[in-house]
């Protein structure tokens, strides 16, 4: 019927994208948008479903301060429009809501960013799409103001379009602060087939701040921006999974908090934005250990369900292991595989190894002196390990806390038989002798203008040297040990100038480099 009556139903097409007079029907849609679907097909999780129940004071102040500067401003932007002979009553073009938001505001930069502020709008039901199908998009989509919703919506008074006026820089800066955060919402409440690269990079740098994801690697982040999903629940008391129920799931909580539940005993814990929950039914095909409650109204959480859980991240949990002090983890550690090795006398080295992932100072340097080998004859691999820790370890852990650190490790305490004690004793104390004979070696010079450096060597030199006298082992490295405490401590202080350390990808000098410098926090790079 349409083909054949064209020229007479052209009329009851969409109006044009620009500035109208209201209820103008004659024009046609300009090009640029009529390959553009008004109503796009429908999306099964209606990503366009509030996620409050009832709208905030300060965004409905909000919209309505739009709203009435639109009306006051640019009255043609709201007004009745016709699709496919129907009409949709006083609503806005998505791509015009922000043509007229860029020119509002310079706190406004990118058409990317008014989106987001629209989309915090939308996101508590104060701008809706028509159809209540889409979130805010910069597309030739209709919107409508929670105003207008009704038929008989008043227009502001002058009063009113005065204090709109006023009141528009605070609130555009207001949607400016809050916007990203809508805008990244928008972005997880997408099919995951429906983010683009830039949606996914977003997301991405985002995980990059969560406290649950910091161990994982940058491969597995990436992996989980493309099936993240964002989960909000408005009321607290809401039950989001049961104990003894099947684990579907993983949680991230974005906003909010949860009591974790158990029966018998009741509340055992509260987490908190940040923490993660469900992960131990996945990792172990159990049921539940406990039930999650929504200590909270209007909860965030990220999702990720049993399958991608399982593609993505069961190896890495599954070869992940935490040590706990108070509930907190104090050292991560993540099983890789360190290739097949066979030692010189012939017998297989384990062919995986643990790597530091994240903890605190003091167990990091725990765990580095117990993996540390003690072999007479260092190997490469083992030697370039203890000094990457020796040149790195003034970023997690300086100086003034290593050194107590150190001693506090000398004589540490140890649990089992008489001779297990000894043992462990004797080849802790090794550890840490051959620990501080490298720092110092490295140090050199540096360590004289340290004072807290220099008491820390004098005292250890003391603790091994009365040590000897009951353990014979010890004594082979304390002539080493002398030797480096006499010769940082009887140098002349060196006058006080800036040390030039030069890095170089290739010498191409004649001139041979020098020797190798830590680097100090007053000295000159040359690049």
């Amino acid at each position: 019927v349409f083909q054949k009556y064209r020229q007479y139903m052209s009329g009851l097409l969409t109006p044009p994208y620009g500035v109208m007079e209201t209820g103008s029907n004659n024009d046609k849609v300009p090009e640029c948008v009529k390959k553009t679907l008004l109503i796009e097909p429908h999306i099964p999780h209606r990503p366009t479903k509030t996620i409050t129940q009832v709208p905030s004071e300060k965004i409905l102040r909000a919209g309505k301060i739009l709203r009435n500067t639109i009306l006051s401003r640019a009255p043609h932007m709201i007004r009745d429009r016709k699709y496919h002979l129907k009409t949709y009553r006083q609503c806005c073009v998505g791509t015009e809501l922000v043509d007229w938001m860029m020119q509002q505001s310079p706190c406004v930069h990118s058409r990317s960013q008014a989106v987001g502020m629209w989309q915090v709008l939308l996101e508590e039901g104060v701008l809706n799409h028509v159809d209540q199908e889409h979130h805010f998009q910069d597309k030739y989509l209709f919107y409508r103001f929670l105003d207008d919703e009704h038929e008989d919506a008043p227009l502001p008074t002058e009063e009113e379009k005065k204090e709109c006026d006023e009141e528009l820089q605070d609130t555009m800066l207001l949607l400016s602060q809050i916007g990203p955060d809508a805008h990244m919402r928008m972005i997880l409440r997408k099919p995951p087939g429906q983010r683009t690269i830039d949606d996914l990079e977003i997301i991405y740098e985002e995980l990059l701040h969560i406290k649950a994801l910091s161990h994982l690697s940058t491969t597995v982040k990436r992996e989980l921006a493309g099936v993240l999903i964002f989960e909000s629940h408005p009321k607290a008391g809401t039950v989001l999974f049961n104990q003894g129920e099947e684990g579907t799931s993983w949680y991230i909580i974005l906003k909010g908090s949860v009591n974790v539940v158990i029966y018998g005993k009741g509340v055992v814990c509260t987490l908190h934005e940040g923490d993660d929950f469900g992960k131990l039914a996945l990792v172990n095909d159990a049921p539940r250990a406990a039930s999650i409650v929504l200590r909270e109204d209007n909860c965030h959480f990220l999702r990720v369900d049993k399958e991608d859980f399982n593609r993505i991240l069961r190896d890495v949990e599954a070869n992940t292991v935490r040590l706990k002090e108070h509930d907190q983890d104090v050292l991560v550690l993540e099983k890789i595989p360190a290739g097949n090795r066979v030692s010189n006398q012939g017998n297989s080295q384990p062919q995986h190894k643990y790597i530091v992932m994240s903890g605190t100072p003091e167990k990091i340097l725990e765990h580095f002196l117990e993996t540390m080998r003690l072999e007479a004859t260092l190997n490469e691999a083992t030697d370039s390990v203890l000094n990457d820790f020796i040149m790195m370890h003034c970023v997690f852990m300086p100086n003034s806390q290593l050194c107590p650190a150190l001693m506090a490790q000398y004589p540490f305490p140890s649990q089992g038989t008489e001779q297990e004690k000894m043992d462990y004793a004797l080849n802790n104390k090794r550890r840490v002798i051959r620990l501080v004979l490298q720092w110092a070696a490295l140090y050199g010079d540096l360590l004289q203008e340290d004072e807290a450096a220099m008491a820390f060597l004098e005292e250890f030199y003391v603790s091994v040297s009365d040590d000897t006298r009951m353990i014979a082992a010890l004594k082979e490295q304390l002539p080493e040990l002398e030797k480096i405490v006499k010769q940082v401590s009887e140098e002349p202080k060196a006058p006080q100038k800036k040390h030039k350390v030069l890095l170089q990808l290739f010498n191409t000098s004649d001139d041979r480099a020098q020797k190798r410098q830590p680097i100090r926090g007053s000295d000159e790079g040359e690049f």
